[in-house]
């Protein structure tokens, strides 16, 4: 196959055969019942679903990113969270009482505009390894660009801290400018992970398979290439590539079926959940359900183009996170996915059916919610961009 069949340089509503052009049908979507958890759940006033759930304030931080609650001995969660803030602190909190310690043993980080520190994941074997994973904003030639990388957590005597640190990805190329970072992580069952890239707000680049912006990625747990990958035999960075035309994905998460998820900020309206495929072209900037700022116009997806079209889409809810809810607490809940909404400060629930995705609940929330998690009792966590952490639990 060429460069010219792959970038789509033409831009012709045609299905060309091979690899980044099987996309599936625009799915039409109705509401659903999801996160009816009982009385509590019926609409109100404006369209969006009463609250099921109670909000309690954890703690507060300065510029909440990320979360994760760190494995046990026996592989489950327990109460201890690490909590990232785009400033560069990295934070050690007890969930159930709001206690806080500060993490040190960092990289180096460039913080401005929407860049700094990002995700924080705990490797798949953290009780036996104490590997935990950061993504963040780094300089370097050309400009600035996300970096992943992972060091052991030391929680002896004295200060939690990160050693041995090591960087094992970097953005390339990087460019100037300080937004579209993405930089979320999700491991695989497989202990691979996988890493939105994000594009940096330059568009074309997501098309371009000479670089890995507007990419998700598939690596080995040391930021190498995973043998098999769609452009493998391609070599350099073009193997690292899992799916290529996204904007800025910043929720990743697996359902338990193994599917992939992924909750991408569009240009103005054109708000994002895919489900992510190996091989396939998501579209942007060639395609997408909304205008570019400024008032340009982009070709919406259209069954046939060649593009892989969302399975649900938003007008302006800019998707902060992602995950996809196993807990107990919230029954009504399980299997589906929980996505934050920063411009529209809200809670969205998604009803997920194998490959397929129905739009269903929208709770407002009165703040922009950045991330979301699961605590180890099944309930849920949110981090404002105002700085709260708040914690959600069934309506008794």
């Amino acid at each position: 196959m060429t460069n010219q069949q792959i970038l789509h340089q033409d831009g012709a509503r045609h299905r060309p055969a091979g690899l980044f052009w099987q996309a599936g049908l625009l799915l039409l979507v109705a509401t659903a019942a999801c996160g009816q958890s009982g009385p509590a759940a019926r609409s109100a006033p404006g369209g969006a679903a009463e609250r099921p759930f109670t909000v309690k304030e954890v703690a507060k931080f300065s510029t909440p990113w990320a979360m994760d609650f760190l494995p046990g001995s026996d592989g489950r969660p327990t109460r201890q969270a690490l909590l990232t803030e785009k400033e560069g602190t990295l934070w050690l909190v007890d969930t159930a009482t709001g206690a806080k310690r500060k993490v040190t043993g960092l990289p180096k980080i460039r913080v401005a505009g929407q860049g700094g520190l990002g995700d924080v994941v705990a490797h798949p074997g953290f009780a036996g390894n104490r590997r935990i994973y950061l993504s963040f904003v780094e300089e370097g030639a050309g400009g600035s660009g996300a970096a992943l990388g992972y060091g052991t957590l030391e929680l002896g005597k004295g200060a939690p801290r990160l050693t041995g640190f090591r960087t094992i990805w970097r953005q390339s190329p990087k460019v100037d400018g300080n937004g579209h970072f993405a930089h979320r992580i999700a491991f695989a069952r497989d202990g691979t992970l996988y890493l939105s890239s994000g594009d940096r707000q330059k568009g074309d680049p997501a098309q371009a398979l000479d670089g890995n912006l507007g990419k998700v990625l598939h690596l080995t747990a040391e930021g190498q290439p995973v043998a098999g990958g769609p452009l493998a035999k391609r070599g350099g960075v073009a193997a690292q590539i899992h799916s290529i035309g996204h904007r800025n994905i910043l929720g990743l998460a697996f359902a338990p079926d193994g599917r992939l998820w992924a909750s991408e900020m569009g240009p103005q309206g054109g708000d994002e959940l895919n489900l992510i495929l190996a091989g396939r072209n998501y579209g942007w900037p060639r395609v997408s359900n909304g205008s570019d700022y400024g008032g340009k116009e982009i070709p919406d997806h259209r069954a046939g183009d060649g593009y892989e079209p969302p399975k649900v889409w938003w007008n302006g809810i800019s998707p902060g996170g992602l995950i996809i809810y196993s807990g107990a607490k919230f029954p009504s809940w399980k299997g589906d996915a929980l996505i934050p909404a920063l411009s529209g400060e809200a809670l969205l629930c998604v009803d997920l059916k194998g490959d397929r995705a129905t739009k269903a609940e929208e709770w407002k929330m009165g703040a922009r919610i950045r991330a979301v998690d699961q605590g180890p009792d099944g309930s849920v966590f949110l981090i404002e961009d105002k700085g709260r952490l708040v914690r959600l639990d069934p309506v008794k």
